[in-house]
């Protein structure tokens, strides 16, 4: 459950981001409440507390904003209460889906073209998801990409730079990003690379005092996958989903603990 502090913070966010409807919704906090519940505890949306709000509300609030956007809005107003771009960190993690995840409508193509849409796919891990993410300075999420869980990182990470809100000083990866067009996109922004080099490559430039801050990523989705959703991806589409990890994201930013 939201407290108070939480609630004073997260409140005016979502009420800036939400849609506009004729009437003002009911029980606002408690659907919100509801949503959060749900994905921390990876629960079915039936097992909903009663005492909140209709567990069939909370899922059709969920999902509708989820389509619109809505989610990804919150966490961009999140990042308005400041951002540390000295560094920029990029790494990706395979999430597993839950079987219950498969069955999206395929809105025309094939089950294949649906899974690249919904982003499953099969991997050596088994069915599921992979997710990207950049984060500033403080390791805290700035935005996510998905793919099938058989892709690489790779292609996402220039679409993942150009959604920082300004250049960054460094952008940092593991070897996962090692390619000599990406560093070279990353010189093109006006941003220095910290990219270690792969085995079979000719050395490259690469600070061991800016690499090694690169912990700040993998301790960021440490945090998100507390949140039983985030570990394991219980939703059909990749919108819902989405939503899930800008929702958790969103948390991790108005903590106490995070630069305000």
């Amino acid at each position: 459950m939201l407290n108070d502090d939480q609630w004073a913070v997260l409140g005016p966010l979502i009420d800036e981001c939400r849609p506009r409807g004729k009437t003002e919704p009911v029980a606002l906090r408690e659907t919100v409440e509801a949503i959060v519940w749900r994905h921390q505890n990876g629960a079915k949306w039936r097992s909903v507390p009663p005492d909140l709000v209709p567990w069939w509300r909370a899922a059709q609030t969920f999902i509708r904003w989820s389509h619109l956007g809505v989610w990804e809005r919150l966490l961009e107003r999140a990042q308005e209460r400041g951002v540390d771009l000295g560094m920029a960190f990029l790494d990706g993690t395979s999430i597993r889906a839950h079987h219950k995840a498969a069955g999206a409508p395929k809105k025309g193509g094939s089950g294949a073209q649906r899974d690249v849409r919904e982003a499953l796919g099969r991997s050596r891990g088994g069915y599921g998801t992979k997710a990207c993410v950049i984060t500033d300075g403080a390791g805290r999420a700035i935005s996510f990409a998905l793919a099938p869980g058989q892709a690489h990182e790779l292609p996402l990470a220039s679409d993942l730079v150009d959604c920082l809100p300004d250049i960054p000083g460094w952008v940092v990866g593991d070897k996962g990003y090692a390619s000599h067009a990406f560093r070279q996109f990353i010189w093109d922004q006006g941003a220095r690379p910290a990219i270690p080099a792969k085995k079979k490559e000719a050395p490259v430039a690469c600070p061991a005092w800016i690499h090694n801050n690169r912990n700040r990523v993998e301790r960021l989705w440490a945090r998100l996958k507390e949140w039983r959703a985030v570990a394991t991806r219980y939703e059909k589409t990749a919108a819902s989903f989405m939503g899930v990890l800008c929702l958790a994201a969103v948390f991790d930013w108005i903590k106490p603990s995070s630069k305000l």
